[in-house]
């Protein structure tokens, strides 16, 4: 039986696509009490809030014609952003060389968060650039890897 997000994710990818956008990621997570399905969607110039409704409205449709989920939720749909979370094997390979931060379970070295050029990624672990060193981190030991905004 397919997971909610991945029958949101085959659901979504054709208005995603007719807004000019692609799909970054889909997630159901319930917070304070309310279920969410949060679907991110990306496009090279940015996200604007007219596509982000050309994907919602439709896809509200088909999700309530094709009924996935048992009882109610949210629908949320918006940009990927630009510190977007990491999370798939092809996420990586675009963001090759691009600065990213690593957040950890526990501490290493007394840290828990590292940020440098991400040189590498493999079956989940990730390769960071640290101080002109290389960091290798164990897929288990990652919390969060994402795009690092300098302010």
């Amino acid at each position: 039986m397919k997971k909610v997000t991945e029958i949101a994710a085959e659901l979504a990818r054709p208005f995603v696509a007719a807004a000019g956008c692609t799909l970054w990621d889909v997630e159901y997570v319930r917070e304070a009490g309310t279920w969410f399905l949060r679907i991110y969607i990306d496009h090279p110039d940015g996200v604007t809030i007219e596509q982000c409704e050309a994907v919602s409205r439709p896809l509200s449709d088909a999700l309530d014609e094709a009924d996935p989920i048992e009882g109610s939720y949210t629908l949320e749909v918006s940009s990927a952003g630009a510190d977007r979370a990491l999370k798939k094997p092809e996420h990586f390979a675009q963001y090759l060389g691009t600065e990213v931060e690593v957040r950890l379970y526990r501490p290493r070295d007394g840290a828990k968060v590292f940020h440098g050029p991400l040189t590498g990624y493999e079956n989940g672990d990730v390769t960071l650039s640290v101080g002109g060193q290389e960091m290798r981190f164990q897929k288990k030991e990652i919390a969060l890897t994402r795009l690092y905004i300098e302010f």
